[in-house]
């Protein structure tokens, strides 16, 4: 098989696998339930390789962290979720290293050397930032890490940073749908909206705008000077 056609099956095996996920799994926290509960004492074991098994074909992991707290609570869930995001992100990482790497590098233009050349060099940052910036696609880092020359043990801690405070957050709003009002929910909804602007921020001096301290001594400077 040819470095072309071996990207080519890795990439429509993949989105093969999605195409079914997506249309005969439900798209709802109570269904993921649904598919563990009553398992007794292998359910936490269960429901990590099942969701693990979601991820990779690209569902959200935010519904599998609220199945995690419909079944398990948000102290019980929390770690199972942890675990569960844990092992798809290093699936998913392996699935792409191996199945698609070599290919890669062979096909791979100057534009895309460049790009993986960034990844490599910014390292651990590089994928904490990406982790962290709002709206960010977990699924797609996982793959997209796994064509680089990232080392595995540098993915999964900055990985690894940013789970802990998502799995909770979803965890507890999944525990606590008919409850928003609860301590845990509220407590989630300030992790999420603390991670979201530490993410802005992180965004914002990337792509090399001043920071906002710099931004606050401008303005205070203009108006001392008005």
């Amino acid at each position: 098989m040819t470095q072309r056609l071996r990207l080519a099956a890795l990439v429509l095996g993949v989105a093969a696998i999605a195409v079914v996920v997506l249309l005969t799994v439900s798209r709802s926290p109570s269904h993921v339930r649904d598919v563990v509960n009553g398992t007794g004492a292998w359910a936490p074991f269960l429901f990590i390789v099942v969701a693990a098994g979601l991820s990779t074909a690209f569902f959200p992991y935010q519904l599998l962290a609220g199945a995690s707290g419909l079944l398990f609570g948000t102290a019980g869930g929390t770690p199972i979720t942890i675990a569960a995001l844990m092992l798809a992100a290093v699936t998913q990482f392996s699935i792409a290293r191996h199945g698609g790497r070599s290919a890669f590098d062979e096909l791979s233009g100057p534009r895309i050397t460049t790009w993986q050349d960034r990844i490599e060099r910014g390292g651990f940052l590089a994928i904490l930032y990406a982790r962290i910036a709002p709206f960010s696609p977990f699924v797609l880092i996982n793959y997209v890490s796994g064509l680089t020359r990232l080392g595995m043990g540098t993915f999964a801690l900055a990985t690894l940073i940013p789970v802990i405070p998502r799995a909770f957050a979803y965890t507890a709003l999944g525990g606590h749908l008919d409850n928003l009002d609860s301590p845990e929910a509220i407590a989630a909804f300030a992790v999420l909206v603390v991670m979201g602007i530490v993410g802005a921020l992180l965004a914002w001096n990337v792509a090399g705008r001043p920071p906002p301290r710099t931004i606050l001594t401008r303005v205070r400077r203009a108006v001392s000077e008005i």
